[in-house]
């Protein structure tokens, strides 16, 4: 069962007891991701994040990790556009000691200037390896296409130019503003211990919202079709499609996620049978869905030679279409809402996969449901739905993203 706290303070703190294990994880969820930034913080949310790692009043980076190392636990963080989670796993009977260093990292890093130059560098050479990765790069580009003009489309890492202007000051007044106890949810699974609830009361019940707190503002940015293209020196061309979808709350949430595997969430997929397996056009080749609080995309991905590039998009397009003018078969159906369930229970065999579902579900949804729900919602998954959200997303116009060595 999970248990949700709410502090005095706004803090809550959502737990799972899981008698049979041995480990705990801790995950502290920050409602504050790259959406929310403006223009000249882009990159920020990431940087604090690296930055919590770098010292505390009373622990060194060097100390933090060698706390965790000595407990064989594991400790690390991430960034995405709505929010951000530190998060460890350790023995259970450790678990006070990670969430006090947790703690002291949460609130009491120094943000010293030799360490700031020193991650700043470290989070530069972070951009050039995505920069360096086409795979990588083609899905940043395609973002920039969908979303010009609102924080969706800046990238989660931030510019060269942007990281350069971030100072002590300026992180303590972004987490004055995002980092309120309202936008914090503490998750944790495992084998709990009440006093291990009581510590974490206590030390993230009691701190106050800053008077420059602001709440988190939805911009529903509309998505723009158009194509980028970049020319670099690649053995092969890097091609990313995305439409617009639906986001993270519609009612027709598990159908997108069916459509997805259908056209290409798995190997049975259309996309990979006849992209690669008929074909043999692409070694990779598969779609994912991004779903956010608002807003969500339907993205594909492939790549392959130069030569075979018109080739590949000309499959993609005829898949589409063909699914558009058809729809899918009930067997393809049956088949996908098996596969989810299959992959969202074995999914949660870890105190890792229940507290990070666990600390998602309560900051987005401020809800838990069941695994029988949550099956019973797969089940529910009708060819109707699914119609209907192929009318909504494969008959827009999409943006297109392409890198590779030639025009």
């Amino acid at each position: 069962m999970v248990q949700v706290h709410t502090c005095q303070n706004g803090v809550r703190i959502v737990s799972e007891q899981i008698d049979h294990v041995r480990s705990v994880a801790l995950g502290i969820f920050v409602n504050a991701g790259s959406r929310y930034e403006l223009p000249e913080e882009n990159g920020i949310t990431h940087f604090i994040e690296h930055m919590l790692f770098k010292g505390t009043a009373t622990r060194s980076a060097r100390q933090i990790a060698e706390e965790f190392d000595r407990i064989g636990g594991e400790l690390n963080a991430f960034t995405s556009k709505e929010n951000t989670c530190y998060y460890a796993k350790v023995l259970d009977h450790h678990a006070e000691l990670a969430v006090t260093i947790l703690a002291d990292m949460f609130f009491n890093s120094t943000f010293a200037e030799e360490e700031l130059e020193k991650e700043r560098q470290v989070v530069l050479e972070e951009i050039l390896m995505s920069e360096d990765a086409p795979d990588d790069d083609v899905h940043e580009k395609l973002w920039s296409v969908m979303y010009p003009n609102d924080a969706l489309g800046r990238p989660i890492l931030g510019t060269a130019a942007t990281l350069k202007t971030f100072t002590a000051e300026t992180i303590r007044q972004y987490m004055a503003k995002h980092y309120g106890p309202e936008s914090v949810v503490i998750s944790i699974a495992g084998n709990i211990s009440p006093q291990l609830l009581q510590k974490i009361e206590d030390l993230f019940g009691q701190y106050q919202p800053s008077p420059h707190a602001v709440a988190p503002v939805l911009t529903n940015p509309p998505f723009y079709p158009g194509e980028i293209t970049k020319i670099r020196d690649t053995e092969q061309a890097h091609l990313a499609i995305s439409y617009p979808a639906i986001g993270v709350k519609d009612p027709d949430m598990y159908s997108f996620i069916a459509l997805n595997n259908i056209i290409g969430g798995n190997m049975s997929s259309r996309l990979f049978q006849e992209v690669r397996e008929e074909r043999g056009l692409a070694y990779s080749i598969f779609s994912y869905q991004s779903c956010y609080a608002d807003v969500g995309a339907f993205t594909i991905y492939g790549s392959t030679s130069r030569q075979q590039l018109a080739q590949l998009q000309h499959t993609i397009d005829a898949t589409l279409l063909d699914i558009v003018a058809g729809g899918v078969t009930e067997e393809e159906l049956d088949n996908a809402k098996e596969q989810l369930k299959g992959s969202f229970v074995l999914g949660l065999e870890g105190t890792g996969a229940r507290m990070n579902r666990n600390g998602t579900s309560e900051l987005v949804h401020r809800k838990h449901r069941t695994v029988d729900d949550v099956l019973a919602s797969i089940d529910a998954v009708s060819m109707e739905s699914i119609d209907r959200l192929i009318a909504k997303i494969l008959k827009a116009e999409p943006a297109i993203s392409i890198i590779g060595p030639s025009e």
